[in-house]
């Protein structure tokens, strides 16, 4: 597992895929079925695991931690860097960064707290937090005007983050003044994600951030994969026909929930049984909504396993 400090570099050697997180029927995470999600995630070439919210971590108890931690160690690859969330309230998030402070992960994400919270308050948190754990953060940004760009570049600045997680849905992306505030405050979008999986992701990485995040490539790392690799060497239109495949799946979560419906789709695709949602959220229901991210989620990973070919797929114990 990786453990040491985050560089530009780590951002931009894979797809940040943001899994579900797999629970037995008592709700407690099971070390068997989250491994297998990420073996499927590391046979695409996908080495970062962000644990937030497709994971439901937002309602994750503080006593848990631990052993969440726990489990990640024990189930990352030796190329695998595992990042775990923290919050989303101040409180939880203090708790938790104590309990990170003596463990090997080189940061975790706060989950944004929308209310109640200002931007002045938020980096002053952050320096604590940070401070707390003994090392920098990732920042995640879900709402206009969550931070101002210029506490953003002091964050960057002080040490307190050592990336952003952007994730403000647009209608036009690219379209998109406060990016470009944050960009220009920044200097460089080298060390900023798009956060909102593949379809916005293109026209992100063509305003100059490094890489994305995705839900969907728990479903197909294969092709998001290949998504990002056309990405960094400019070729998007490219890119842009390889996200065609992943935009029936991406219209069901947007319709129905993205973790919800994603929680589902990696059940029914077959590649791990993800079981109970968690607490403040329950799991899909419905026959025909079920079979529609069955037939959408079957497909994508057909596809993706496809795109794999004769490829040499990565080892988890190499």
């Amino acid at each position: 597992m990786k453990t040491t400090a985050v560089d530009v570099a780590d951002l931009a050697s894979s797809v940040l895929s943001v899994p579900p997180l797999a629970r037995q029927a008592n709700g407690e995470p099971t070390k068997t079925e989250n491994r297998k999600m990420i073996e499927w995630l590391l046979s695409g070439g996908v080495t970062t695991y962000l644990y937030g919210g497709n994971a439901n971590l937002y309602n994750f108890g503080v006593t848990e931690f631990g052993n969440l931690l726990d489990m990640l160690e024990d189930i990352a690859p030796p190329p695998g860097w595992m990042i775990p969330s923290i919050g989303a309230d101040f409180g939880k998030a203090m708790d938790q960064a104590t309990i990170l402070r003596g463990r090997n992960f080189p940061t975790a994400i706060v989950l944004p707290l929308t209310f109640p919270a200002t931007s002045a308050g938020l980096v002053s948190g952050f320096a604590k937090l940070a401070d707390a754990a003994g090392r920098p953060l990732i920042a995640y940004i879900k709402n206009d005007g969550f931070l101002d760009a210029g506490d953003i570049a002091r964050l960057f600045r002080d040490g307190a983050i050592s990336a952003l997680k952007y994730a403000v849905v647009r209608p036009e992306p690219k379209n998109d003044a406060y990016l470009s505030a944050i960009l220009d405050a920044v200097g460089s979008g080298e060390r900023i994600v798009s956060g909102i999986g593949e379809r916005p992701a293109i026209d992100h990485v063509e305003m100059g951030l490094t890489a994305f995040t995705s839900g969907s490539v728990c479903i197909a790392p294969h092709l998001s994969t290949a998504i990002l690799k056309a990405c960094q060497s400019g070729a998007f239109a490219a890119a842009r026909t390889l996200r065609e495949s992943f935009l029936p799946l991406e219209d069901l979560r947007d319709a129905h929930s993205p973790i919800r419906v994603l929680h589902e789709a990696v059940r029914l695709a077959g590649i791990c049984d993800t079981g109970p949602i968690g607490e403040f959220l329950s799991n899909l229901d419905g026959a025909e909504r079920l079979d529609a991210i069955t037939a959408a989620a079957r497909a994508l990973k057909t596809k993706s396993e496809a795109a794999a070919g004769g490829a040499r797929p990565l080892s988890a114990s190499a």
